[in-house]
């Protein structure tokens, strides 16, 4: 199930990122989320603004990723080109705790009864997501830059009428 995520929940989240960062630095992603990323003032700023979700069953968290219905800066600009122009969703700093399969294929399923369009955008490095985006249909794009000015391979999913 997913539901909003709370300021109580904060710990339960990093501990989970933080687990997600040793997956990916075992997968050879060394780049991605380095430091204090996502930090707490980033992650309770989500938490405020009604985009930061988790995943769960019975009271364990398993996940968590934030999701935004609007236009996203970084977006605005692209090396390559999007489908479309329409009004889109995005998920950003989607990880889990390692302990249960079809995570994504499940935020999908979510964002998918949001709205039709849905962006992602991921490090080169992040093979392990490059490969579940590609498996579920998401169409390659381009470059863009998030705000330190680091390029992200950009990916877009049109739900199918």
């Amino acid at each position: 199930m997913i539901r909003l995520a709370e300021k109580k929940d904060l710990n339960t989240i990093q501990d989970i990122f933080n687990k997600a960062k040793i997956f990916m630095r075992n997968d050879g992603n060394m780049h991605q989320w380095n430091g204090n990323y996502p930090s707490d003032e980033i992650l309770l700023n989500d938490i405020s603004n009604n985009n930061l979700y988790v995943c769960y069953s019975e009271d364990l968290i398993y996940a968590v990723f934030y999701f935004y219905i609007g236009v996203d800066e970084t977006y605005n600009y692209i090396e390559g080109s999007w489908p479309n122009n329409e009004e889109y969703g995005t998920i950003h700093r989607i990880a889990s705790n390692g302990l249960r399969r079809g995570v994504f294929e499940e935020v999908l399923s979510f964002a998918k009864i949001k709205i039709s369009n849905i962006r992602i955008d991921t490090h080169e490095d992040n093979k392990f997501m490059r490969e579940k985006l590609e498996k579920n249909n998401f169409k390659y794009c381009g470059i863009i830059y998030i705000n330190d000015g680091s390029p992200r391979r950009a990916y877009q999913y049109i739900v199918e009428e």
